[in-house]
């Protein structure tokens, strides 16, 4: 692509058109750019246009924004083995953009700035600083000529874009070379723009321009020291610790009326500096200690003096929680001693945990007016530290050291605050939500069970004052924020609340479900939904019998909160759903649930928005078709008719997020089906076979699963449709993959499984040939044991003699060296029970066809396999398969493709007869003997001192021996 006027004009009118509010020029646009953008030279034109200023600033900020889209998909050269639809930048085209962008940057406008800044970012997450070694010089080179702080703080925003990596990456030797190159290259500099802009601030107390952007200027200087310092404490920052340290202490005591913000929203540059600089102070506290306890006392009382001047305004949150960040830190560390004192604990308590605790309007307004922040603040423990949750932090900080005088601090403070409600409840309602929090907040939690204790109070008499008068009060709406306090109370202490008690409470808990607040409803639903996970032991705490007498109105009232303003897609009344369907007897309220399921996935399909309820919602699909077929498989009918016109659309339609739940819902319909299956399911096996499906690797686990089901119930058809070579084809595509070859086993297994030889025997040498050139150009640990697994499930199904005939067929005496170089060695690698006996049992199986082609050479080693693998525990014996992908880092994969637990496939025993495999092991070998009578010299020679041992005592156990 030439940068021409018509070009520019035919790009900035699609620029404009993705701007209009209709959807109809809006996709044209967007399709045209998606188009153009496969076309070489596409981003060094963009580029030209958002530099160009005669162009429109909106065209110009819409290019810009492109662009880095542009970059963000198309600048990594796609994985070889993970085929993209999504044409990569050249080369030579990226060594353009690198040699320009920076200059670019640094000329336009702060909201073109900020985009180009992020896209710069991105590219230096793949090339910097090996492949782009011109960058680093090229900005400090920039900052050192420039004067306008505008500028300054664009080449610092870029800096700070490149080394956030410091903070989150993992250490290795490679990320400490390239921080070593950055340190080397950056610390002079950054020194330097700090200490010169300090002398601007303190030359220029009454500019205020001036001052926002050298302040502006110094947290940037702040956010890129944090980046350098996060790993280790490099030797320069040691050497200049005290020039840091000086305007650090500078910025926390400095103040400036000119400087305040007037709306109470919004942060001053101020408040972003010292949170940036309490951010820096603790960073040392925690990791550089003993260099830093110079300058810890001073620091300490810093921040204590800002955090008795701080508001409770929501624009000085960030820098309220970062200041009580710091003073935990303290708190947990050998100089606790600095808050020993009880006057001290005393005024920490009342004049920096208490106030920062309590319920403020703008918490108030939340819960009214946007549920969803409140309850991601309340329970879900968001990345945003709250002031609330930081101040209790404080006061968990303080009890590492001084837990009895904290603890009896804080029974008397929730003593007072509960008197004080007492003495008017409707006005003081806040005292008692201010006891709840810190008593829910301050209890120590179990990490295995989320169960949790508290010492603050007596449990049973304060659940029993506080907690159950609230929750059954008639009216469910009255208060809001005190009901969901109570709801919370009961959630977090669960396992503490009596059975009996807790079911007296049910009919209260389901009326919350309708409550008119939806932090009520989410609450109710939550708080019903961890009940019912609650195990005693194995066992669930409650039963089918024990929600029996309220699924009448539990269904009503969980449906019905769906229906209700702005819960149309609430995740935890889904959640809750799927959690009774579970447990439930369901019985007569099968028919309701389904189609009141079935109408809410034909209208979230129209526009899937919200990731957590669809996928409890197809949870709650799979735990009623599970709970209602296996009981009564004539009801699969029922389910397919209701389902298969949403399934249908999904697939029509192309919802990408909803076809591999689809996938998973088929298998499980299809599984409950007894054969012969229905003319609707034969009729899409064809289109189950079609590539474009297979693809999205989002797609792949569900489709594997939905065709193994075919496999299952309608072998015949699909042999006798001659089906077969495409359904080895798909194999043959996913093994060549590692990331998908174990999906490629699954499908062969279910091949081997349920069709006969007869049938299988024509694509043998084929299967062979794909299978064994894989192992020989891409072999993996997973890939082996995998084969291993195959290859065994072949023999105990078809017979020892036609696995080394077909291999054979490849290559003469192939078997051999297949045994010897491959399947030995790995065999003690194999994982999982009925693996292991499959794999045990086979190799014991080939002892017979071994001496009787006088391959005997290799029994002893392969039975001395086999005893490690019956005798040796698997963590013993099995490593982690260092080639087996994160699915976290597979790209494409987990962010779309999610399990669903209540369709998870069942595990097929293909040796339900053979329920001992050492008592196998120990017969086989003993009738052997019989007819091979040196076969005990040779296991003598070829099992291990200890293995021999064992199978010795194997032999005592059954009541056999070797001859």
């Amino acid at each position: 692509m030439q940068y021409t006027q018509e070009t520019v004009k035919t790009l900035s009118q699609c620029f404009l058109q993705t701007l209009a509010p209709s959807p109809e020029p809006r996709k044209q646009a967007e399709a045209f750019l998606k188009q153009a953008a496969d076309q070489a030279g596409y981003g060094m034109v963009i580029m030209q246009i958002v530099c160009e200023p005669s162009v429109d600033e909106q065209v110009r900020q819409a290019a810009a924004v492109n662009f880095k889209n542009h970059i963000k998909f198309r600048w990594e050269t796609p994985d070889a083995e993970a085929p993209s639809a999504v044409v990569a930048i050249q080369e030579p085209e990226k060594e353009q953009i690198k040699g320009a962008i920076v200059n670019l940057m640094l000329s336009t406008p702060p909201k073109i700035q900020s985009q180009l800044s992020e896209a710069l970012a991105i590219m230096s997450q793949h090339d910097f600083p090996r492949k782009w070694q011109s960058l680093l010089p090229e900005l400090v080179r920039s900052l050192s000529v420039a004067t306008d702080y505008t500028v300054i703080n664009g080449i610092l925003q870029t800096a700070n874009s490149i080394f956030k990596r410091f903070r989150y990456e993992f250490k290795s030797n490679e990320l400490f070379t390239d921080l070593k190159y950055c340190l080397d290259g950056f610390c002079v500099p950054l020194t330097e723009i700090f200490k010169k802009t300090g002398a601007v601030v303190d030359a220029n107390p009454e500019a205020p321009a001036v001052l926002k952007l050298a302040l502006k200027c110094q947290r940037l200087c702040c956010r890129i020291f944090y980046s350098l310092n996060f790993q280790d404490l490099p030797e320069f920052f040691e050497d200049h610790i005290a020039e840091w340290m000086g305007e650090f202490h500078k910025y926390l005591q400095y103040s400036n009326p000119l400087l305040a913000e007037t709306d109470p929203e919004k942060t001053s540059v101020v408040d972003d500096l010292k949170a940036a600089v309490c951010e820096n102070i603790n960073l040392y506290m925690e990791k550089n200690e003993q260099e830093f306890q110079p300058y810890l006392s001073q620091f300490a009382t810093d921040v204590w003096s800002l955090l008795m001047t701080v508001s409770l305004a929501t624009s000085q949150d960030r820098l309220a929680t970062t200041a009580i960040k710091f003073l935990t830190t303290v708190s947990k560390s050998v100089h606790h001693v600095l808050f020993a004192d009880p006057a001290t604990l005393t005024q920490i308590c009342e004049s920096i945990v208490i106030p920062n605790v309590r319920i403020r309007e703008e918490d108030e307004e939340l819960f009214e007016m946007n549920h969803v922040e409140y309850i991601r603040r309340d329970v879900e423990g968001s990345d945003l530290d709250t002031r609330r949750r930081m101040a209790c932090e404080l006061v968990k900080g303080l009890s590492t050291h001084y837990r009895e005088q904290v603890t009896r601090m804080f029974n008397g403070y929730i003593q007072s605050m509960l008197q004080q409600f007492a003495t008017n409840p409707v006005e003081n309602w806040k005292y008692k939500d201010c006891a709840i929090y810190l008593v829910v907040s301050l209890a120590p939690k179990q990490a295995s069970t989320g169960a949790a204790g508290t010492d603050l109070v007596n449990f049973e008499q304060f659940f029993s004052s506080q907690i159950v008068p609230e929750l059954r009060s008639q009216d469910v709406n009255s208060n809001g924020l005190l009901k969901a306090d109570a709801l919370k109370f009961l959630t977090t202490f669960r396992t503490q609340v009596p059975k009996q008690l807790t079911l007296e409470l049910m009919p209260q808990l389901i009326g919350f479900l309708v409550a008119e607040s939806n932090v009520v409803h989410s609450y109710a639903a939550l708080a019903i939904e961890k009940l019912l996970a609650i195990k005693d032991g194995k066992q669930t705490r409650y039963t089918a019998v024990d929600l029996t007498p309220f699924l009448q109105p539990l269904f009503a009232n969980l449906f019905g909160a769906l229906k209700l303003p702005e819960s149309q897609e609430n995740a935890y009344v889904m959640r809750c759903i799927m959690r009774v369907l579970s447990i439930a007897d369901i019985g007569p309220f099968a028919a309701q649930c389904l189609t009141e399921l079935a109408n809410i996935l034909a209208e979230v399909c129209k526009n899937p928005s919200n990731p957590s309820f669809n996928h409890y919602l197809f949870e709650a699909v799979a735990a009623l078709l599970r709970n209602a077929c296996e009981r009564d498989a004539g009801q699969v009918a029922t389910f397919e008719n209701l389902l298969f016109p949403v399934f249908q659309t999904v697939l029509e339609q192309d919802v990408t997020e909803f076809a591999p739940y689809v996938f998973q819902i088929m298998s499980q319909l299809l599984e409950s089906r007894r054969p012969p299956i229905p003319q609707v399911y034969i009729g899409f096996f064809p289109v189950l076979l079609t590539p474009v499906l297979w693809t999205r690797q989002a797609n792949v686990p569900g489709l594997v699963r939905l065709l193994q089901a075919y496999l299952q119930k309608a072998p015949q058809e699909i042999n006798q449709g001659n089906q077969l070579t495409q359904v080895l084809g798909v194999f043959e595509k996913l093994v060549a993959s590692k990331n998908t070859d174990h999906q490629g086993f699954f499908i062969l297994n279910t091949v081997v499984e349920n069709l006969s030889y007869e049938a299988l025997s024509p694509y043998m040498l084929q299967i062979w040939n794909i299978l064994f050139s894989r192992l020989q150009f891409r072999s993996t640990v997973k890939f082996i044991k995998s084969l291993i697994i195959f290859a065994s499930l072949f023999g105990v199904k078809h017979g020892p003699g036609r696995v080394i005939e077909t291999i054979n067929s490849v290559q003469p005496d192939l078997f051999s060296t297949i045994l010897d170089k491959i399947w030995i060695p790995n065999l003690v690698s194999i994982s999982g029970d009925i693996e292991t006996k499959l794999c045990a049992v086979f190799a014991t199986m080939l002892v017979t066809p071994l001496f009787q082609t006088s391959k005997e050479v290799y029994v002893g080693k392969l039975m001395n396999n086999v005893m490690t693998l019956l005798v040796k525990p698997e963590e013993e014996r099995v490593e982690d398969d260092k080639d087996v992908p994160d699915m976290d880092e597979v790209a494409g994969y987990v962010a779309v493709y999610a399990q669903l637990h209540n369709a998870a496939k069942k595990e097929d025993d293909p040796l339900k007869d053979i329920k001992d495999p050492k008592q196998f092991v120990a017969k086989t070998l003993a009738e052997v003997s019989q007819q091979y009578r040196n076969l005990s010299t040779v296991l003598q020679q070829g099992l291990e001192p200890g293995n021999m041992t064992a199978l010795g005592q194997f032999c005592a156990a059954y009541g056999v021996t070797l001859a």
